[in-house]
Order: structure tokens, then C-alpha cells, then sequence
């Protein structure tokens, strides 16, 4: 599976950005999607998940219903809608899916995108 992630950018502090995720290698529809980010001089930490159909999502706490992921079966793409953007969400956003389940941990996940810059200025 490829994972190609896309979107990032520079954004002032409340703005918004629109981050997509396309996929190939393997029918999209069977793979769990998601999204992690790595901050500078931080770990990596899972930010979203979404399930095969689309009907099941899960977010970590720190999104506080300011990010929307989704996904098109048809274009064989996710994407995470961000907004009301803080400084601290400045990181690298990874594009990651799995054929097993909804994890929330790095190792459940098979096939990772090489990540997306988001910067966020105050």
C-alpha cells in the first residue's frame, strides 16, 4: 500500500487547513485509516482514525471537535478537515492505514505516507 499525504501548509493561529491522504496497492475500502503527528522534539501521537465505511470515527482528546476526518471509497482518499488551528498543532501529519482494526498505537498500523508539514503561527 502507498500512501501519498498532502495539504500541509503554513496557517495563522484559527485558520483552517485540509489535509488528503491517497491511497493505491490494495482496495481502499478494506483499510482502516488514519492520521498521526510528530512535533518537533516530541513522539509521535495518533490524532484520528476512521473506519472501513466511514461510519465509525474516533479522535484523540487534544481535537477537541476542531478536526473532521473522512474518506471518499470511490477516490480512494481520507482526509482530515482542521480547524480553529493552534500554535501547538505545528507537527508532521502522517497518513496511515491498517487492515486489522481502529487502533490508537503506532505499531497497529502497517503502511504509513511519508507526512505532511503543518505549521501554524501565533
Amino acid at each position: 500500500v502507498q500512501l501519498q499525504a498532502s495539504g500541509g501548509g503554513l496557517v495563522q493561529a484559527g485558520g483552517s487547513l485540509r489535509l488528503s491522504c491517497a491511497a493505491s496497492g490494495r482496495t481502499f475500502s478494506s483499510l482502516i485509516m488514519g492520521w498521526f503527528r510528530q512535533a518537533p522534539g516530541k513522539e509521535r501521537e495518533f490524532v484520528a482514525v476512521i473506519s472501513w465505511s466511514g461510519d465509525n470515527t474516533y479522535y484523540a482528546d487534544f481535537v477537541q471537535a476542531r478536526f473532521t476526518i473522512s474518506r471518499d471509497n470511490v477516490k480512494n482518499t481520507m482526509y482530515l478537515q482542521m480547524n480553529s488551528l493552534k500554535p501547538e498543532d505545528t507537527a508532521i501529519y502522517y497518513c496511515v492505514a491498517s487492515a486489522q482494526g481502529m487502533g490508537v498505537l503506532k505499531f497497529e498500523y502497517e503502511y504509513w505516507g511519508q507526512g505532511t508539514q503543518v505549521t501554524v503561527s501565533s
